[in-house]
């Protein structure tokens, strides 16, 4: 199965998968607790150390992950302008840029098939009363794997555009990209068709 985890080599790559994701929801609740700018910018800069320890490679891909969180900080930061309330709009920046980071990098160092282990650890439960979690299972690795991917192509369809046309890229695109992700959802729905689908033999 195609992973997120990076090639490069870190110490958190043979930590427990179970531990990484619970420290993780630890961290992200713990982050809400926190309600100074000062503290909260050392934990930013803790995690930016985080990140470049293992090399440059890995902290250019950590960084290129975030990029995603630009669009959503500018509109944070600008309504917090409006309304006047820098500092607290401060706070949820940051906030939202540690929690994101963390969780990344603990996608970065944890392969993607230890984690589907942990949710079919965590699902033991239910199927002791006959519920099937093998759709959970291939939903979460599905979401994982493809959200990175959509982004990706739309990056590229964009590129497209303004290769080809002098007016920026606008609502337009919204078509060619919904064909592309139900394209793409088909393919993958054949794939799995083609591996016997989710039926209750994937049970163990």
């Amino acid at each position: 199965m195609i992973s997120l985890s990076s090639p490069v080599k870190t110490a958190a790559h043979d930590w427990p998968a179970g531990l990484k994701l619970a420290a993780l929801c630890l961290a992200t609740v713990g982050l809400f607790y926190i309600e100074s700018p000062l503290i909260l910018s050392g934990v930013v800069t803790a995690i930016l150390i985080a990140y470049a320890l293992p090399g440059r490679a890995f902290l250019r891909a950590g960084l290129s992950a975030l990029k995603l969180l630009w669009p959503f900080i500018v509109i944070v930061a600008i309504w917090q302008m409006v309304i006047g309330e820098i500092a607290e709009g401060a706070v949820i920046v940051m906030r939202m840029i540690s929690a994101v980071a963390l969780a990344n990098l603990v996608s970065m160092t944890t392969r993607l098939s230890d984690m589907i282990a942990v949710v079919r650890w965590l699902t033991t439960p239910l199927r002791r009363f006959g519920l099937s979690t093998a759709a959970l299972e291939i939903a979460i690795a599905l979401v994982i794997r493809m959200v990175p991917v959509l982004t990706n192509k739309g990056a590229r369809l964009t590129e497209s555009w303004r290769a080809r046309a002098t007016r920026r890229p606008s609502w337009r695109l919204v078509l060619p990209f919904t064909l592309l992700a139900l394209d793409d959802a088909d393919h993958v729905g054949d794939a799995l068709r083609a591996r016997g689908g989710l039926t209750s033999e994937r049970e163990t």
